[in-house]
């Protein structure tokens, strides 16, 4: 029996088994907090990019300006924003020989698309962070249950019940329980932090469709209003044709 009954004296040891179940769950938390910290640099910039975007929309008169603003002075566009804005060009240009009739059911469905694309990529490794708080602490169960077993047999081996003899494997089963519960519980708390950081940056590009939608329409009038004051120009411009003088017959 081990005389060391530090962590790891005690996970030296412990049995192979155990030492497997001990390395997995270290390795899962591992795995979690390097989620943790991709996730979260990841949704902060994603999320600050879409604010800002958001606010530039607002403050935009038309849909050409509003691209113009998210693209900045380098001219060059990032972000979910920037996409949406670019989707709902492409569409009204794609929709130019077609007239207005279906041309903002055709950007409302590229805009969803784009919105449950953007959410799905955010949302990528967060199940993992589920699946390591939901089996992290039966695992470490199954180490326990498995030391428990083995030093029970020694107890039944060397024929003792002195206290100095059995604690020390019941000890080393527990650790097993003791990781599973630290691998757990951050996995947990991370993963709710991260859903409803994810609502809110779905919330934030709903919010942009919106925008980029109102811009549309705006538009939409700009444009056929144009088109009307263009015909009444064209209207007035024509000249009235003289009427024609009767004929007065020869005497």
């Amino acid at each position: 029996m081990p005389h060391d009954l530090s962590p790891w004296g005690m996970f030296m040891a412990a049995d192979i088994v155990v030492k497997a179940v001990m390395l997995g769950l270290a390795f899962a938390s591992l795995v979690t907090w390097t989620i943790w910290l991709a996730k979260a640099l990841e949704l902060a910039a994603a999320k600050t990019r879409a604010q800002r975007a958001v606010r530039r929309l607002e403050e935009s008169i038309s849909l050409d300006e509003a691209a113009r603003a998210i693209a900045g002075r380098k001219g060059q566009a990032r972000g979910t924003v920037a996409e949406l804005v670019g989707a709902a060009q492409s569409e009204r240009q794609r929709s130019d020989d077609l007239g207005e009739d279906g041309i903002k059911e055709r950007v409302a469905i590229a805009l969803s698309r784009i919105e449950a694309r953007a959410g799905r990529s955010m949302a990528r490794g967060t199940g993992l962070l589920a699946t390591i708080g939901s089996t992290a602490p039966f695992v470490g169960l199954f180490g326990t249950v498995w030391g428990i077993m083995n030093s029970f047999i020694g107890i039944s081996q060397s024929k003792t019940t002195n206290l100095a003899v059995v604690a020390p494997g019941i000890a080393e089963a527990l650790l097993a329980t003791a990781i599973g519960l630290v691998a757990a519980i951050p996995a947990v708390i991370i993963y709710n932090v991260f859903a409803r950081a994810i609502a809110g940056y779905r919330a934030t590009l709903s919010d942009a469709s919106g925008e980029v939608l109102r811009h549309l329409s705006r538009d939409l009038e700009r444009m056929r209003r144009q088109a009307a004051q263009q015909v009444r120009t064209n209207l007035h411009a024509v000249p009235a044709q003289p009427a024609a003088m009767p004929r007065v017959p020869a005497e």
